[in-house]
């Protein structure tokens, strides 16, 4: 029985292709990181925002599109990206703190404290960051 040449070349292709496809998708969020660690916020966004196209579960990717996002001072995109993490992953200490502090900058002091009490019960690495919150949510409560 002969093997018809192109349908070996055209599974070849194939799966030359989907190998490819799935060495750059993982290497979306490593160079969108390593982009983000040289200031270049710009281009890290445009690699985070792919890797979360080809992996939506990727908390890390909106983590670092929250931070973009910080330095741009875009706090609706910060926000969507920062709750979209604690959908993914509520234990997320780090999105956790950079939502409550962006919470007490706009005066939502009851959700800041409610973030607060949801990092004391998960805190694991980031715990000494909560007596921060605290004090800074006293403090903006004092200054209104």
């Amino acid at each position: 029985m002969k093997k018809n040449p192109l349908i070996i070349f055209t599974i070849l292709v194939f799966t030359i292709f989907t190998y490819d496809l799935a060495q750059a998708k993982d290497s979306y969020f490593e160079e969108g990181k390593k982009l983000f660690n040289n200031n270049k916020f710009l281009d890290s966004k445009f690699y985070f925002e792919k890797d979360i196209v080809f992996n939506p579960k990727n908390e890390n990717s909106y983590l670092y599109l929250a931070k973009i996002f910080k330095k741009d001072k875009k706090n609706i995109l910060q926000e969507n990206n920062l709750n979209t993490v604690l959908l993914i992953n509520p234990k997320n200490e780090e999105a956790i703190y950079l939502l409550t502090l962006l919470s007490i900058k706009k005066s939502n002091f009851l959700k800041a404290k409610s973030l607060i009490t949801t990092m004391s019960s998960v805190c694991k690495k980031m715990c000494t960051k909560k007596i921060e919150l605290k004090e800074k949510l006293d403090s903006a409560q004092k200054s209104r």
